[in-house]
This record gives C-alpha cells, sequence and structure tokens, in this order.
C-alpha cells in the first residue's frame, strides 16, 4: 500500500508549525495544509467521488493548487493537471478524454480569465458532474450559478483517514504537449512519483526543515511537481510560489525570503541574469541560493558559464519527461559537473542508446560519440498513456521508454543532449542537430538567446534557420552573423538564414515552441 499524500501527512505529523506554503502575505504551516487538503477530501467524498476516478484541476502556482492536488489524492482519486493556459475547447477535450468527475478551477484574472474558460470547457463536458470555483474566501462566485470551492468547504470535518492505494495505482495524469496529434494523457502511479521524490531529495542532498523552495515553475507541469512541490514536502522544507514568473520580482523574493533552492528552465536563467540586482545583493543572493537545477530544455553552455560567473552558483543540469515522472537522469551533486552534460542516471534507472530501428547501440570504444535516441527503465516509467494502448505500446517495449530525444555517451557514462528526433534538420542527405549550432552561435556576443529549426527546402529537402534574441545594443546585423556562422560550421551546416526576434513563442512551462517558429 502507498498513497502519494504520505510526503504531505508526514510531515504534517511530525513538523506540524513548520512554515509548509508562503505566497505572498499568506504563510500557512503543514497542519494547516493537511487539515485544509482533509476538507477537500471529505468533500469529493461527500459528492460521491471514488477512489479511481479524476479529479481535474486547473490553478496557478497559489496555495490552493498543493491544497487541492493532495485532497484527491487522500481519498483515492486520480489528480489530473491542467495547463492554465488552455482554452475551453482544450479543457473539454481534457476533461472528457480522462472521464474526469469533477473539475476544480481557479477564477482566474482579467488578463488570465481561466474561471471563464473553465466553466465554458465543463458546460461542454457533460459526464463531468461537478464544478467548482477557486476564488476569494470572502466573495461569492464571480460566475453565474457557480459553486466556489470556499463555499463548498465550509463546515467540512478538518481530519480524513486516507484512504489506501496500491502503488501501482495511477494517482496522476499529466497530459503531454501534445506537439503531433491531440494531447496524451500520461499515467503515473504512487510509486512512480513517490520514488522520484526521495531519489531526487537525496540526489540533490536536500534539507530537512532547512531548505527553502522558490517556485516559478508551474506546478501543473511535472518539474515543479517532482522536483519541487513532491520533493520539498517529503523533507518538510518550505515553498514560496509565485504565480507568475517575472525575473525582478523573482530576484526580490529570493532575497526576502533566503530563498535555498531554485530550479527553472533555461529561459528563467536568461531573464535572472538580465535583472540582476547591484553587487550586494548578488552576493547575497548567491550566499543564500544552496541548489539551482535547470530542465525542460538543454542549457547552453555558454548560459551555464555565465550564471556561475556572476553568481558564483553552479546549476545543476537534469533532464526527464512528463512520462518519466520526470528525473531520469542527473548531474552528480557532489561529483563532476560536464558543461553541457545532463549526467548520468539517477537510482534505480537504465538508460541505452538505440537506433532508429529501436536496436541498443553497442556501448564500445568504436561507438563512444554516436548519436542514438535514449530509451529508458526503471521507477519512474509511465504506466502508458490512459486510454491509448496502441500509442503506449508504440513507446513501451520490454519495460523500456523511447524518449525522442537524441544524445551521446562519454567515456564516463555522462549523456548529452543533441536534440530531438522530431527536431533534426535532414539538410540535402545530411544529418543537422540544431542544439550543436545553438551551442555556437551563443558564443557570439550579439547572441543573447538562439533557436535554430529546419524549414522546407524544395532542392535540399530542409534548409536551416536560426531565430536571434539580440544582445541589447550590439550592431551585428542579420547578414553579419550568418558570414560569421560560415566560418564555424561545415558548409552543410551553418544557418543560411538569420532572424532577429523581440521574443519567442513559449510553453507554459518556459521552453521554446520551434514548431511555432
Amino acid at each position: 500500500m502507498l498513497n502519494l499524500a504520505v510526503l504531505l501527512e508526514d510531515s504534517a505529523r511530525r513538523h506540524p508549525t513548520r512554515e509548509a506554503v508562503v505566497c505572498g502575505d499568506t504563510r500557512l504551516s503543514y497542519a494547516q495544509v493537511d487539515a485544509t487538503a482533509n476538507q477537500v477530501a471529505n468533500l469529493l467524498v461527500s459528492r460521491g467521488i471514488k477512489p479511481g476516478d479524476k479529479v481535474a484541476l486547473s490553478s496557478p502556482n497559489i496555495p490552493w493548487f498543493p491544497i487541492v492536488y493532495y485532497g484527491i489524492l487522500k481519498m483515492g482519486a486520480v489528480v489530473v493537471p491542467l495547463n492554465v493556459l488552455l482554452k475551453r475547447r482544450e479543457i473539454a477535450y481534457a476533461l472528457r478524454d480522462c472521464d474526469a468527475r469533477a473539475y476544480v478551477c481557479f477564477e482566474g484574472t482579467s488578463e488570465l480569465p481561466m474561471g471563464l474558460e473553465g466553466v465554458a470547457g465543463f458546460e461542454q463536458a457533460p459526464e463531468c458532474e461537478h464544478l467548482f470555483v477557486i476564488a476569494e474566501p470572502t466573495s461569492s462566485s464571480p460566475l453565474e450559478d457557480v459553486e466556489t470551492l470556499g463555499e463548498a468547504l465550509t463546515g467540512r470535518p478538518t481530519v480524513f483517514d486516507s484512504l489506501p492505494t496500491e502503488s501501482t495505482d495511477t494517482a496522476v495524469v499529466l497530459y503531454t504537449s501534445g506537439t503531433t496529434g491531440q494531447p496524451k494523457g500520461a499515467e503515473l502511479t504512487h510509486a512512480n512519483l513517490t520514488l522520484n521524490a526521495l531519489t531526487t531529495h537525496r540526489l540533490l542532498a536536500c534539507g530537512e526543515g532547512t531548505d527553502i523552495h522558490l517556485i516559478v515553475l508551474p506546478l501543473f507541469h511535472s518539474f515543479g511537481q517532482t522536483l519541487q512541490m513532491h520533493t520539498a514536502f517529503f523533507g518538510g522544507n518550505t515553498l514560496v510560489l509565485m504565480p507568475r514568473f517575472e525575473p525582478a520580482a523573482a530576484l526580490r523574493t529570493m532575497l526576502q525570503e533566503k530563498v535555498t533552492y531554485f530550479a527553472g528552465v533555461p529561459t528563467m536563467y536568461h531573464g535572472l541574469l538580465a535583472a540582476l540586482p547591484g553587487e550586494a545583493e548578488t552576493e547575497q543572493l548567491a550566499a543564500n541560493l544552496r541548489i539551482a537545477i535547470s530542465g525542460g530544455a538543454a542549457m547552453p553552455v555558454e548560459l551555464l558559464d555565465q550564471v556561475r560567473e556572476k553568481t558564483g552558483v553552479r546549476v545543476m543540469e537534469g533532464y526527464g519527461l512528463s512520462e518519466t515522472s520526470p528525473a531520469i537522469c542527473f548531474t552528480p551533486f557532489h561529483g563532476e559537473h560536464r558543461p553541457g552534460s545532463i549526467g548520468s542516471p539517477i537510482w534505480g534507472v537504465e538508460l541505452k542508446l538505440i537506433d532508429s530501428d529501436g536496436h541498443e547501440i553497442a556501448d564500445t570504444a568504436d561507438n563512444r560519440d554516436a548519436i542514438g535516441e535514449i530509451a529508458v527503465k526503471g521507477h519512474p516509467v509511465m504506466k502508458g498513456y490512459l486510454n491509448r494502448p496502441e500509442e503506449s505500446a508504440a513507446v513501451l517495449k520490454d519495460g523500456w521508454f523511447r524518449t525522442g530525444d537524441l544524445a551521446r555517451k562519454d567515456a564516463d557514462g555522462y549523456y548529452y543532449i543533441v536534440g530531438r528526433a522530431k527536431e533534426m534538420i535532414i539538410r540535402g542527405g545530411y544529418n543537422v542537430y540544431p542544439r550543436e549550432l545553438e551551442e555556437v552561435l551563443m558564443t557570439h556576443p550579439a547572441v543573447s538567446m538562439v533557436a535554430v529549426v529546419g524549414v522546407p527546402d524544395e532542392r535540399l529537402g530542409e534548409e536551416i534557420k536560426a531565430f536571434v534574441l539580440k544582445t541589447p545594443g550590439d550592431p551585428t546585423t542579420e547578414a553579419e552573423l550568418v558570414s560569421w556562422s560560415r566560418e564555424q560550421f561545415a558548409a552543410y551546416k551553418y544557418p543560411r538564414t538569420v532572424t532577429f526576434v523581440d521574443g519567442f513563442p513559449m510553453t507554459g512551462a518556459g521552453k521554446i515552441l520551434k514548431r511555432e517558429l
């Protein structure tokens, strides 16, 4: 028997008065978070929700996210976190696809009307029976004839005996970004997520009640959920929540709350560097910060070096996917850090490189820098895609999950991502890996951030194009950057076109959407 909610419950028993969640002026102890999660569990049981039923949740990084999340788990139901940027059609699709029985949705703001979209999506999913809107405690529902969560929880008991679940039962369904076709729901078990959190806690040498996490990653994404929320709650540590990432505000919060643990995607680190305060504040920030990790996308070596140069903090790179809970590979906390590497497999995980036919690339000296697709086996790997046996079988074979990411491995077992299999550019029959070009382009003083993509070409099949966010004030032209690139790369590799942009299209988790470029 194992229920992921034990991560909260055990810390609430051991450290009831310790701060669990901080968000603006709100500061909640472990006992308070656990008690309110118990009310959520009691509410769901009273409305006929049963173990194994799906309950969807749309919420930004506010205290209600962990409260509702663990409340759903306590009564044996399955949490389905939804991206807060989804529109009504997309919400309705997810509710119908997972056969959700209930839906909890934040009321939103004028800039992000989540409540309006959520209610409209709920109305298009008739099988979903219950809707609760997270609103200000003192206000009635901002939407007509919709029950607020606060109203529904009034008078509910703050004690709940969590229902037993098997370790192999589904705890969470995470919808993938849907880069091809409709989004798919990855089924993650209680064992998947609990073991991933415990392994991460040990791997990163997290403290017991001493670490303070700043959470700017969206909690609906697996990175923020496991590597911060679950990991922090296991250790009785504190979550400082930011509903929206804004670099200057994040730096102020890091100083004010004495943050020791920060996790982000590369674009977030880029934003933080640009907004660093004065020298004294930067020194204080670095003195507090003990753990800095990056994931979600490969971090350019140049950016890694800049972070360390300006803050003295070494960023540890990790690797994983929604389908793997997510962490499967990490830079060793006390081991050698090799820039550009995602490190080696975490405890309990096996990795191998396979060719396009699915055959393992032999780990020999002759194949030392051979590029192959990463396949992974071990405790983090999902059960499969919800209600999609054929698509599950296509990526899962004999316990091995095909990630779709291309990498190479060095003699010491360190892996290096070179790109997505679907992002690889084939120009005139030659394979070109965008990551290699991006790493080199980042060394040019004009380049602040860059994304390299393939564009259709009648003669060559694909041509190479670079979208560049320029360093402010740099006089380099697009043509000059193309000329410089020609000197750095083989003739078939360099980008024939460079386009300067003011920004990049991003996913909700802060990754560059190359398919839109």
